[in-house]
């Protein structure tokens, strides 16, 4: 594709690419086309962001095979309409999207068909969306692609456009490996997605499948979230992050539409309209196999059947939005669909009153407001599923903080609605167990799990989303060192007893918290012999207490070994041990989102072992020269120990470890107090803090740290954090205490203040 380029001073500074426009053509009576605003998630979540760029524009297809429109405004939007045969439709969208892609990436619900003229086809239609998006950016503006229908756009406009940001979000699941390795042409796909600065998916595990695909079938370097892409010829390498950004809502504009009388009373027709039944249960769908309908109507089914719930009471809604009629697996689903809900209403409905009441259409925002308000329980039970906006709708509309969200596990909005009640839908009779105790919840234990979950709706909205990917995008390609340290305390001054105290207090009434610490200068004093260490028992024990209280999730976060640390404390697992800076971490707690961290531990391949082998052996010479040092190995790791050391030892053992650290591109090096870690895998505390924090679906989070090492999860404190650090010196801690006695005081104090929330 030739190089496009805008004149100076033309283009838009952010450019989304997407399969359709956010708006759908009406033809009005006297032959006029009207533009609305479209259903959807993606057009839900980006419209409200729009709204907020200065020029912005939007590239995708009006909706219809055929001429595409002129370019128009709509709704404040600059909008660039893409030309789609009905060829295109039936291959590239119908066919290699929705018929190959789609089951693919959805763990192959059903089975993915390959043709390769769809393939073609796809390839063709990137290129033309490619090429409508590049000459209407402006110099070094931003182009934000969205979604697996367009996962080759970014490099065709890196390879026309060098001089802007590329984004790419992909709403859907990625999938691991081996079923990624299936797919024919998955090196193009790869490289496509390769082609952004920054690549964005909704779950961990998600980045996590993604950057092993890179790994294995490009052979690309992948050093934690970067991956370094080679250049072509005499061309520079590039990095790319691929990390995780869950997409929200406009939350506050679903909430505010709670408070119009108009949906107030539409609330209270639906019920009336009903028959005024004391519970009604909500699904509100796209009509998709991956969205677990029929399982769902199953469980229904069932209840009825073995008396559990009682039609006369109790109402289901299935709202099942239109979706892809034309393929023949959607065409199915529906048919049998619609047939189970008729078997299910000729057995059990009363007279007057439908035991499903089967929505086969759209609904506007204001009528699915009420539907949410009117709704007892939400079932979400998605087979796989990207995010899933529903369960985070239904959230937003609940102000009054009543309702129960039923959620399914393998849901994206799982790994942040924790407080929801999460089920296996493929377990029929475990569906069936949620459904009933979401029927039966006392109102103080809805009005609880509400609370949490729009605390996580509210504060992590779509414009959070939108910034904070936008936010990576803008920092890409640039080197580390240039970001200035966080510096938020220094000198030698604990914090103000009072004042501490009212922000333990504070973040003691938060509904969800992780309170994670460090071992060593924490817990216990520093001492020169590590295998001597004696922790604090009134601390471990505060620690072992807060783990038992609800909603509150425990963690020691070190750099030793998990087996060194574990042997130390003797913690419960009810208490999170992660040892080596993250690479490796203990048992967990039921109540944790076990794959989060699974996906954040040890590593090791063949050629890392070889790796940490000659790190190892070179370490050692440097710790003979300098008598007093000592190597520590630890799985993914080998650690230079110089406290001992005698004479100048510590310092020239240090600079000779540095010096050695900087012929070692492929090795992650930690400078501490008196120690420097050499780590083949990219590991930090502030990595294993993020992900103990989304793995306990944490509201806030306090860390306690003494050491250099802390400061990489110091430096994430959000608003509601609390970050304390033991000891004297800059820090990125916003808080700070003289030394390990204190640690323990402020343990019993949050156990205490705890306690009072009942």
């Amino acid at each position: 594709m030739p190089t496009t380029e805008p004149q100076s001073g033309s283009g838009h500074e952010l450019v989304v690419v997407a399969n359709r426009l956010p708006v759908d053509a009406r033809t009005l009576p006297d032959g006029a086309t009207e533009w609305v605003t479209s259903p959807g998630g993606l057009v839900t979540a980006m419209e409200s962001v729009m709204r907020t760029v200065d020029s912005g524009a939007w590239v995708g297809w009006a909706g219809s095979p055929g001429e595409a429109p002129e370019p128009f405004e709509a709704d404040g939007m600059h909008l660039y309409p893409v030309a789609l045969e009905q060829e295109d439709v039936e291959k590239y969208y119908e066919g290699f999207s929705n018929a190959t892609l789609w089951p693919l990436y959805h763990d192959v619900i059903v089975d993915p068909v390959f043709h390769r003229t769809w393939w073609d086809s796809y390839v063709s239609t990137n290129r033309r969306f490619a090429q409508a998006a590049a000459p209407v950016t402006s110099r070094r503006g931003v182009v934000w692609v969205h979604d697996y229908q367009l996962q080759l756009v970014p490099e065709m406009i890196r390879a026309a456009r060098p001089d802007v940001r590329i984004g790419f979000f992909n709403h859907i699941p990625f999938p691991p490996v081996e079923l990624f390795s299936q797919l024919p042409k998955r090196n193009q796909i790869l490289r496509g997605l390769l082609g952004s600065d920054v690549v964005g998916f909704q779950r961990e595990s998600d980045s996590l499948n993604f950057l092993a695909s890179v790994r294995k079938l490009l052979g690309y370097h992948v050093e934690g979230h970067v991956i370094t892409v080679p250049g072509i010829g005499s061309a520079p390498a590039r990095e790319v992050v691929a990390k995780t950004f869950p997409i929200s809502i406009d939350s506050a504009a679903v909430s505010a539409l709670t408070e119009d009388q108009d949906v107030i009373e539409r609330t209270a027709q639906l019920r009336r309209d009903l028959g005024n039944p004391k519970k009604i249960v909500l699904g509100v769908d796209r009509l998709d196999y991956t969205k677990g309908i029929r399982h769902r109507l199953k469980a229904w089914q069932e209840l009825l059947n073995d008396g559990s719930v009682d039609p006369h009471e109790t109402v289901m809604i299935q709202v099942a939005t239109p979706s892809r009629e034309r393929v023949e697996a959607y065409r199915q689903l529906r048919d049998e669909v619609e047939l189970t809900v008729g078997r299910i209403n000729g057995d059990f409905a009363p007279i007057g009153r439908p035991a499903v009441s089967y929505q086969h259409r759209s609904f506007d925002r204001r009528d699915m407001t009420a539907l949410f308000m009117a709704a007892d329980v939400v079932l979400v039970t998605a087979l796989r599923d990207g995010m899933n906006l529903v369960a985070k709708e239904y959230v937003a509309s609940r102000p009054d903080l009543r309702g129960v969200l039923v959620l399914s596990e393998f849901a994206g909005a799982a790994d942040e609605l924790r407080a929801a009640v999460l089920v296996n839908p493929h377990d029929i009779d475990e569906l069936k167990a949620a459904t009933l105790r979401a029927l039966a919840m006392p109102e103080e234990d809805q009005e609880e799990a509400m609370r949490s979950l729009r605390r996580q709706v509210m504060d992590n909205d779509v414009q959070a989303w939108a910034h904070s990917f936008l936010d990576e995008l803008e920092q890409s390609g640039k080197p580390q060192d240039d970001a200035p340290a966080v510096i938020r305390l220094s000198g030698d001054d604990p914090t103000d007893p009072a004042e501490l105290d009212e922000a333990l207090a504070q973040f003691a009434r938060i509904p969800r918290i992780l309170v994670a610490s460090d071992f060593d200068g924490v817990i216990a004093p520093i001492v020169a012999d590590r295998d001597a260490v004696q922790p604090d028992q009134a601390a471990l024990g505060a620690l072992r207490d807060l783990s038992e209280l609800p909603g509150t999730s425990v963690a020691l976060v070190s750099g030793r070994a998990l087996g060194d640390l574990d042997h130390h404390t003797r913690m419960p697992s009810t208490v999170v041990l992660v040892g080596s800076h993250g690479a490796e971490v203990g048992a967990l707690p039921p109540w944790m989102h076990a794959e989060v961290l699974d996906n954040t531990a040890l590593a090791m391949t063949p050629e890392k072992e070889q790796l940490l082998a000659s790190v190892t052996r070179t370490l050692r010479r440097i710790a003979a020269e300098n008598p007093g040092s000592e190597v520590e190995t630890k799985p993914a790791a080998a650690v230079l120990h110089t406290r001992n050391a005698r004479g100048r030892g510590s310092i020239n053992a240090t600079e000779a470890a540095l010096a050695y650290a900087r012929t070692l591109p492929d090795v992650v090096v930690t400078p501490g107090k008196e120690v420097v870690e050499f780590s083949v895998i990219h590991t930090s505390k502030g990595v294993a803090m993020d992900a103990l924090a989304r793995a306990s679906a944490a509201d806030a989070w306090l860390y306690v740290g003494d050491d250099v090492t802390d400061e990489s999860v110091f430096a994430q404190l959000g608003d509601s954090d609390l970050a304390i650090k033991v000891g004297g010196g800059e820090t990125a801690a916003s808080l700070r205490i003289d030394d390990p006695q204190a640690a323990s005081a402020l343990f019993a104090r949050l156990l205490e203040l705890r306690r009072e929330q009942g």
